[in-house]
């Protein structure tokens, strides 16, 4: 009878601490979500609005042979070369300016592929590694970037990096999708071992091929939020830097690997208000 009663105790324990964790995990939820929240409504200062449907050039430029650009009233579509394998198919828009500090990114995002391999990738204040060959300024070594191979990037950029509407290299299923962050730490020969930030989030059902997402993604501190939401979902994506240097000042790069494409719209960049902007908006003058 002891052993019995032992047994049920174990089993009440366990389901409540189960039923605990998935509360904690509830409740995280609930404050992340409070926290973007509160961050998306502070007082925010535009300072790159492109609406996607003019000349690309006028605010990017290129890595990759392969590429196209083009832009319509629909907005600009970007598409990589079309050979799996082949890095000069790769492709990556980088914004002609730099930003420092926190930052607000959002866009209109509609996928134009129907890959179930490789990934896209949000680079978030890219700037090099500093070394004589890969200066500060990423524009100032474009030219090595012309086949825009990925360890280029990763063994030579400071960066954050989310990769979403993501599949793995070998994948079949469509609904394997992913939604991963990472800090690159430029040391040639590690590749992107201890790259990672937490958390990874799994099978999203998002970004449906010819579907617009709207994604807001927010940088504060060491923290990275990323908002998506379209085709009646919403979904909110958090991530932390806890023991990498932290990403001050950079390029905002957009990053197709081969076979991969997307059309983008209304493609904004703010940054946090400066006090004077602030009492401007409050007394009603813009």
């Amino acid at each position: 009878m002891e052993r019995v009663s032992a047994r049920l105790l174990c089993v009440f324990c366990t389901l409540a601490c189960l039923g605990g964790c998935a509360g904690l995990e509830v409740a995280k939820e609930r404050g992340t979500m409070t926290d973007f929240q509160e961050l998306a409504k502070a007082e925010w200062r535009q300072v790159l609005h492109d609406r996607c449907t003019g000349n690309w050039q006028d605010a990017w430029f290129l890595d990759g042979r392969k590429a196209t650009v083009t832009n319509g009233l629909d907005g600009m579509t970007f598409t990589a070369g079309p050979t799996a394998g082949d890095d000069s198919c790769h492709a990556v828009l980088w914004t002609k300016d730099s930003f420092q500090g926190d930052l607000k990114i959002e866009y209109e995002y509609t996928r134009t592929d129907s890959a179930v391999r490789y990934v896209t990738i949000l680079y978030i204040q890219a700037t090099g590694s500093g070394d004589a060959e890969h200066p500060k300024d990423i524009a100032a070594w474009s030219s090595l970037r012309t086949v825009p191979s990925m360890r280029l990037y990763f063994n030579h950029m400071n960066t954050y990096h989310i990769s979403y509407a993501a599949f793995d290299t070998r994948n079949d299923d469509p609904e394997e999708d992913y939604i991963r962050a990472r800090r690159y730490m430029p040391d040639p020969g590690k590749g992107l071992v201890g790259t990672e930030l937490k958390d990874e989030y799994a099978r999203t059902g998002l970004f449906k091929t010819g579907v617009p997402y709207r994604i807001t993604v927010i940088k504060k501190g060491q923290e990275l939020f990323m908002h998506i939401q379209g085709d009646g979902r919403e979904q909110l994506c958090h991530f932390r830097n806890v023991g990498l240097p932290p990403i001050v000042k950079g390029r905002i790069g957009l990053r197709h690997m081969y076979t991969r494409g997307a059309r983008y719209r209304d493609f904004r960049i703010s940054v946090p208000a400066e006090p004077q902007d602030v009492k401007e908006s409050a007394s009603g003058n813009d």
